[in-house]
C-alpha cells in the first residue's frame, strides 16, 4: 500500500503540473515506494524520496532541489487535502472518566476539525476484557457518546458525526479474558 501511495503521488504530480519530470515523494507515514518511468529515450526507476527523472526516461534519477520542486509544483501542493487524523483517548478503569493526558487532547481534536472545510468525525468506544462482553459493549458506547457530547459542548461542528461501540472487540493490545489493560480502555476518534 505504501509503495502504491508514493508512486501515485509521483504520477499525480506529473498529470497535474507542467514540469517534464517525475518526483517520488514519501507517503504520510514516511515510507517510499518505487516508480518506473518509461519514455521514448529509456526507462528509469526512482526508489528514493525527492529523486527525480525526466519523462522521456533519458536521465537517471537524481535529487531534486526542494526550492525548484516547490516552485514547479506549487499549485499541486496547495491543492492537497488535509490528511485524515486519528486520536486515542484513554479512560480510568471501569468508567467513562478520561485520563488527564486524554482530557488535554480534546482541544487539539477540536482545532483539527476546525481546519477542515467539511469534517467527518468518527467516535468509537472500546473497553478492556474485564467483565462480560455485553456490559463492555454498553460501556464502550457510553464512552463514545460521552466524548461526542463533550466535543459538541466544546464547539465541535462536523459535517458528519458517527458514534459506535466495539466493546472489548478489536483490542489495541490483545489480552486474555478478564485482563485490565489501560490501552484497551479507549475511544478512537478519526477526523477526515
Amino acid at each position: 500500500m505504501r509503495a502504491w501511495c508514493a508512486a501515485w503521488a509521483a504520477v499525480v504530480l506529473v498529470g497535474c503540473a507542467s514540469p517534464s519530470y517525475v518526483v517520488l515523494l514519501e507517503d504520510p507515514q514516511g515510507g517510499v515506494g518505487k516508480v518506473t518511468v518509461r519514455g521514448k529515450n529509456g526507462t528509469q526507476m526512482i526508489d528514493r524520496a525527492m529523486d527525480a527523472t525526466s519523462l522521456d526516461g533519458a536521465k537517471p534519477p537524481e535529487p531534486v532541489d526542494v526550492r525548484r520542486f516547490e516552485a514547479d509544483f506549487a499549485a499541486v501542493l496547495a491543492a492537497q487535502p488535509v490528511l485524515p487524523q486519528r486520536y486515542l483517548l484513554y479512560f480510568q478503569s471501569g468508567g467513562a472518566e478520561l485520563t488527564p493526558e486524554s482530557q488535554a487532547l480534546l482541544a487539539t481534536i477540536l482545532d483539527d476539525v476546525r481546519r477542515r472545510p467539511v469534517a467527518d468525525v468518527s467516535v468509537i468506544g472500546h473497553t478492556d476484557t474485564v467483565g462480560n462482553a455485553e456490559a463492555n459493549e454498553a460501556l464502550g458506547l457510553k464512552r463514545a457518546q460521552g466524548i461526542a457530547a463533550l466535543l459538541t459542548e466544546q464547539g465541535l461542528q462536523a459535517f458528519a458525526l458517527s458514534v459506535e461501540s466495539h466493546g472489548e472487540r478489536n483490542p489495541l493490545v490483545p489480552t486474555p479474558d478478564e485482563t485490565d489493560e489501560p490501552r484497551n480502555r479507549r475511544v478512537e476518534i478519526s477526523v477526515r
